[in-house]
């Protein structure tokens, strides 16, 4: 059973806004967003130490999303994504790792603890 649970998904029209929320059952030095389209590699878009608050962004993502992990929720991290477009398109992941570093490459293989995903649809 996934110790993280993801909420928020759905579908909306291009140029609207989307939260995503996950919160896990224990605390994790780093928490991220991957999504994942038909036929696409996993993709690392947003990621945040949760002590630190520092965060890092894919390209297809910055300036449009927001990741948080608030200070006031416990173990839950957020993801706030506005502009969206088409491809935005994907199904959503939260993951976390215990590790301190792995938000510099968002690489798959660094992240222990993984939900079960959300869809994102975004029409035109």
């Amino acid at each position: 059973q996934s110790q993280l649970v993801e909420s928020g998904g759905g579908l909306v029209e291009s140029g609207g806004s989307l939260r995503l929320s996950c919160t896990a059952s224990g605390f994790f030095y780093t928490m991220a967003w991957f999504r994942q389209a038909p036929g696409k590699e996993r993709e690392g878009i947003a990621c945040i130490n949760t002590e630190t608050k520092e965060s890092t962004y894919a390209f297809s993502a910055a300036g449009r999303f927001t990741i948080a992990a608030p200070d006031n929720i416990k173990n839950t991290v957020q993801l706030q994504m506005t502009s969206l477009k088409p491809e935005d398109t994907a199904t959503y992941y939260c993951a976390a790792s215990p590790w301190t570093y792995v938000c510099r490459d968002r690489k798959p293989a660094d992240f222990d603890e993984w939900g079960q995903g959300t869809q994102v649809t975004v029409s035109s």
